[in-house]
Formats: structure tokens, C-alpha cells, sequence
């Protein structure tokens, strides 16, 4: 049987929707993903941990200090250092890109406490073959986790594999193997 038939006879499913409508007709509603954001403090040795350590490529960079930037920010004399990286062999949208860096050259921001139990913080999941190959190699690479990889024991991905790390500027992350009935 499958997990979603048994949430649904357990009533999480029924939980995860009671009392929403869902938009109403003919409203404006989100059409697809266009890209998840950081800003980090040093863009080049950003691009340089996502691209070598994790595998990205990066797309695109820019520098952004025009009025448009200004209004869209709303920090007047704004300054960004964009990069825009994807995921190779990984089905992206419009955009181009799955992950969009970014350093504040003006204002400069402080950094901010990303522990994950904090309300806001987000952090994103990497679908990675072989957990235990990645791991090791960002041990190597200096990345410092909260665990070795933990078997995921109960869920939709029970029988795969997670683990939780931190990029160079402190930004929360995870490594996924989805379990083998998955793949």
C-alpha cells in the first residue's frame, strides 16, 4: 500500500488541507519555480563551494547597482554580486538556473543566526547517488556536518539516507538519498 493511502486513512492528508479553499477561480497563482536565493558574504568563494564541492555550474553572474535593483531590494545605492547556478542533467525551468547567489556589496548585511530550528531559516536538499561518497569527499573539502549520513527510518524516503551540514557563510544544507524503491 502506499504511503499516501495510508496518511489519507490516517487523516494527515485530510489535516494538511481543512479549511483551505485553494484559490478561487480565475485568481493569479504560482506557475512554476524560477529559483531559491542566498546571500553570502564572499560570492567567489560561494560559487567555488557550490561548484566544486557540490557539483554545480554556474550559469550566469552579474553585477546589479541600477534603479531597478534599488526598488526591488528597497536599500537605496544597492550594489549585488549575482551568480546563477544549476544542477547538471537536472530539469530546470525558464530561469535557467536552480540557485541564485548573492553578495550585498552595499549594504554590506552582518550574518544572521541560521541554526534550523529557527523560525525563516530555510535550508536546501541536495538528491545526491551515494551518500557516503559525497560525504566523505566534502570532509575532505573541509565541510563540517551535524552527523555522519542517518538512515532514514520512517516516511515517504524511509530506506534512504540524510544529512545535515553548513555552507562557508553558515547557511543550513542537506544531502538526500532517496531510498532504492526511489530510483
Amino acid at each position: 500500500m502506499s504511503s499516501l493511502a495510508s496518511e489519507e486513512r490516517s487523516g494527515i492528508v485530510g489535516r494538511m488541507t481543512d479549511g483551505l479553499a485553494g484559490p478561487p477561480a480565475g485568481s493569479a497563482v504560482a506557475s512554476g519555480l524560477w529559483h531559491f536565493s542566498y546571500t553570502v558574504r564572499d560570492l567567489d568563494r560561494s560559487i567555488d563551494f557550490y561548484c566544486r564541492l557540490i557539483g554545480m555550474e554556474l550559469v550566469h553572474r552579474q553585477r546589479q547597482a541600477n534603479p531597478y535593483t534599488e526598488r526591488l531590494v528597497a536599500y537605496r545605492n544597492a550594489a549585488l554580486d549575482v551568480a546563477m547556478l544549476r544542477i547538471p542533467n537536472c530539469p530546470v525551468d525558464v530561469s535557467g538556473h536552480h540557485l541564485e547567489l548573492v553578495q550585498y556589496l552595499h549594504p554590506a548585511g552582518a550574518p544572521i543566526d541560521t541554526t534550523t530550528n529557527r523560525p525563516g531559516v530555510a535550508h536546501l536538499a541536495f538528491a545526491v547517488g551515494d551518500i557516503h561518497a559525497m560525504y566523505d569527499r566534502l570532509v575532505a573539502g573541509g565541510v563540517r556536518f551535524k552527523s555522519a549520513p542517518v538512515p532514514i527510518e520512517a516516511g515517504r524516503n524511509k530506506g534512504g539516507f540524510a544529512v545535515y551540514f553548513n555552507d562557508f557563510d553558515g547557511i543550513p544544507l542537506e544531502l538526500l538519498q532517496p531510498p532504492q524503491s526511489a530510483r
